[in-house]
C-alpha cells in the first residue's frame, strides 16, 4: 500500500466544511442524516461506500446541486477561498451558485466519454470554461492557459491536438481533458465522482497520478468519491466511509484501511479482490479455490478416484446433472469435442478498414473451465468475445464448438449453437428493457428458441432466478426496482434460461461496487459447479484473476502475448506488457 503520509494536524488548512448536512426526498425519507466532513488544502479525502450510500449526493451538495426529487433540509456547507472571505452555500443566490461551479468548486464526473461535448473540439471545451468565468484580460491569455492546463495533465498543447474531437481520444485522454477543464480556473475545491471507474489499470494509474500531482501542485482540496478501496489506499490522505446516509468512520487513510473500527468498513475491505487470491470474496458462494475443489469432488464421485485431477468432460456432465432447475439443452451439453476442447478459436483475425483489431488469435476453452481474457481498453478483448458469440461477423479464421465450426453471425448459426454460447453485457442498466418485467425479459430467449412449450416458460424462468439467488418473487418486478447487482444477476439469469455450455462475461463487474462484485464472482463460481458452465471472463481487472479463473490469456493490440495458468502468468509473466500491467495494479 502506497498511501501518502497524512500531514500533521497543525499543517491542515480547511477549505470546505460540511456541517450537519441533511438531504431528503421530496415528501419522503431522509437521504443524508446530518453528515459532517472537512476538506483540507492540498489533501485528498476519499469518500467510500456502496451504491446507494449517499456519497454522490454529498459530493454534488458541495456544488450546491441536488438532483431532481431531492431537497436540502438542514445543515450547511462553508467555503474558505484563497482570495475572499468565507461564505456558506445557503447564502448564495441561484446565479451565485452557478458562478461558483467551475470557478471555486470544480467537478469531474464518472464517464469521460459522456462528460465531453462530442460536437466541440477538446481545446475549445477547456477554453469555454475560461470564457464563462472571464479568465484573464485577453484572448491570448486564455489561449496560454488552455495550453498550460493541457501540459499540466500530461497532454500535448499543440494546436493540432487542441483541434481533436473527443471521439479521437482514448478513455484516459478524455478523462485528462476533464481534469484539465476542472483545474483551468484554479479552483479551491475539486469533487471527483468515480473518475477511474471503467478504466483499465494502466490508464487508471496515469489518471490517479495526474489527480495526485495536480492536487498538490495547485494546493486544491479534493473529494474523491469511489467504491474502490484499493484506489483510496493509493491516492487518499484521509478516508470517510458512508453507509445509508451516515458517515460511520473517518480518519487517516493508513489507519482506517489497516485498522478499521466499524464492522461495515471491515466488510468492504474483505470484499476487495487481492492479486494473491488469499481472500474468500464470498463465503456464501466460495472462492475459485473452493470451486476447483468442488469440481474435483464431483469428478471423484463419478470416477471413484478421490483426489485425482478432475476430468473436464466428467466434471461438466456431473455438474449439469446436479444443477437445480434447468437441465442441459441436449445430451452433448458440456461435453468436449474429439480434441478435448469445448471451444476452439483458430487464427482469428478482424479488421476495420486498414486497422487490424485482432491478429492470429488461438484460444481454447475446456468444459467447466474459466478463462480470463485480460487487456487494456482498445486491446481487442470485447471484439474477440463478440466474434466468438457471433455478435460481430466478418472475421477470418474459425470458432469451433466441440469440433464443429460456428457460422460467423448468430443469424446464420443453428438454434442449438445460439443457445449454447450466451453473452452477458457490461452494463446491467442498459441490458434489460425497462418497460418489461424481469420475467418477461427472461422469457424472450425461450420464445425465440421454441425448445419448450409455453406452459413451461414461467417455471423455467423462475428456476433461472433461483439459480442466480434472486428468487421467484423477482419475476414480476421491473429493472427500475432493482439495484445494480440485482440487475446484473437478472442479466446472467437471462443468459442461463436456455442452458448454455459457454457463458461470455464482458466486463460484467466493472461498474459494480466491491461487495456486489464479490457476490457476482461467487455466483459465477457456484454456476460452474452446479451447471458445468465454461466461462470466458473478459476484464481489465487483473486482481480478480485468482478469484474467477483457472487460466489467463493476455491480449495486447490484438495479439495474445501471454497465456497459461493463473499462477504461471501472475508469478512468471513472460511479456513486458503483462509485467507493466502487474506493476500498475493498486492494492491494499
Amino acid at each position: 500500500m502506497t498511501t501518502a503520509p497524512a500531514p500533521a494536524e497543525t499543517e491542515l488548512s480547511t477549505v470546505l466544511r460540511i456541517d450537519d448536512l441533511r438531504v431528503s426526498a421530496v415528501g419522503g425519507a431522509e437521504i443524508l442524516h446530518g453528515i459532517s466532513l472537512e476538506l483540507y488544502r492540498g489533501r485528498i479525502l476519499g469518500l467510500v461506500g456502496e451504491s446507494g450510500s449517499g456519497k454522490t449526493t454529498a459530493g454534488l451538495a458541495c456544488l450546491g446541486h441536488y438532483r431532481d426529487g431531492l431537497v436540502h433540509t438542514g445543515g450547511d456547507i462553508e467555503i474558505f477561498p484563497r482570495d475572499a472571505d468565507p461564505f456558506t452555500l445557503s447564502s448564495l443566490t441561484p446565479d451565485g451558485r452557478r458562478l461558483l461551479r467551475g470557478h471555486r468548486i470544480a467537478y469531474i464526473p464518472q464517464a469521460p466519454a459522456l462528460s465531453l461535448n462530442p460536437a466541440i473540439r477538446v481545446g475549445e471545451q477547456i477554453r469555454e470554461v475560461l470564457d464563462v468565468h472571464g479568465f484573464g484580460e485577453s484572448p491570448q491569455e486564455r489561449a496560454a492557459r488552455v495550453a498550460e492546463a493541457l501540459e499540466d495533465v500530461g497532454l500535448p498543447s499543440s494546436a493540432e491536438y487542441q483541434r481533436r474531437w473527443p471521439h479521437q481520444l482514448s478513455g484516459g485522454q478524455q478523462q485528462r481533458i476533464g481534469i484539465a477543464m476542472a483545474f483551468a480556473m484554479f479552483p479551491d475545491v475539486l469533487v471527483l465522482d468515480e473518475p477511474t471507474t471503467g478504466l483499465d489499470v494502466s490508464t487508471q494509474a496515469h489518471v490517479l497520478d495526474t489527480i495526485r500531482d495536480m492536487t498538490r501542485k495547485h494546493d486544491v482540496a479534493s473529494l474523491y468519491i469511489t467504491h474502490d478501496l484499493a484506489v483510496v489506499a493509493e491516492l487518499a490522505d484521509r478516508v470517510a466511509v458512508m453507509l445509508r446516509g451516515d458517515v460511520v468512520e473517518e480518519g487517516p487513510a493508513a489507519e482506517v484501511l489497516a485498522r478499521p473500527q466499524h464492522e461495515y468498513t471491515s466488510r468492504l475491505l474483505a470484499a476487495v479482490p487481492d492479486l494473491p487470491g488469499r481472500k474468500d470474496l464470498s463465503l456464501a458462494t466460495g472462492s475459485i479455490s473452493q470451486v476447483q475443489e468442488a469440481l474435483a469432488e464431483v469428478s471423484a464421485d463419478k470416477t471413484g478416484e478421490t483426489g485425482a485431477a478432475a476430468d473436464a468432460s466428467v466434471v461438466a456432465s456431473a455438474a449439469t446433472e446436479s444443477s437445480t432447475g434447468l437441465g442441459a439443452s441436449d445430451s452433448t451439453a458440456g461435453a468436449a469435442g474429439q480434441d478435448g476442447f469445448l471451444l476452439d478459436v483458430k487464427d482469428l483475425g478482424m479488421r476495420y478498414g486498414s486497422n487490424t483489431v485482432l491478429n492470429g488469435i488461438d484460444m481454447t476453452l475446456q468444459p467447466g473451465e474459466s478463462l480470463m481474457l485480460l487487456g487494456e481498453s482498445g486491446s481487442g478483448k470485447t471484439t474477440l468475445s463478440r466474434c466468438i458469440a457471433g455478435l460481430i461477423d466478418g472475421y477470418t479464421g474459425s470458432v469451433r464448438l466441440r469440433g464443429e465450426e460456428l457460422a460467423p453471425s448468430t443469424r446464420k448459426r443453428s438454434l442449438a449453437h445460439r443457445q449454447e454460447v450466451q453473452y452477458v453485457f457490461q452494463s446491467p442498466f442498459s441490458s434489460l428493457n425497462p418497460r418489461r418485467t424481469i420475467g418477461e425479459s427472461l422469457t424472450v430467449p425461450l420464445e425465440m428458441s421454441r425448445r419448450l412449450p409455453r406452459s413451461e416458460h414461467r417455471a423455467t424462468v423462475e428456476d433461472a432466478l433461483d439459480a442466480v439467488r434472486l428468487g421467484r418473487s423477482f419475476y414480476d418486478r421491473r429493472p427500475g426496482d432493482l439495484s445494480g447487482g440485482e440487475r446484473q444477476r437478472a442479466a446472467i439469469a437471462r443468459a442461463l434460461v436456455n442452458a448454455p455450455s459457454v457463458l461470455v462475461c464482458d466486463e460484467i463487474t466493472s461498474a459494480l461496487d466491491v461487495s456486489v462484485q464479490a457476490s457476482i464472482v461467487g455466483l459465477l463460481g457456484t454456476l460452474r459447479v452446479e451447471r458445468g458452465l465454461s466461462i470466458l471472463f473478459v476484464t481489465h481487472n487483473i486482481t480478480l484473476a485468482r478469484h474467477v479463473s483457472d487460466h489467463i490469456a493476455v491480449l495486447n493490440k490484438g495479439v495474445i502475448v501471454d497465456r497459461g495458468t493463473v499462477d504461471e502468468v501472475l508469478e512468471n509473466p513472460t511479456h513486458a506488457y503483462t509485467k507493466a500491467l502487474l506493476e500498475d495494479i493498486p492494492q491494499l
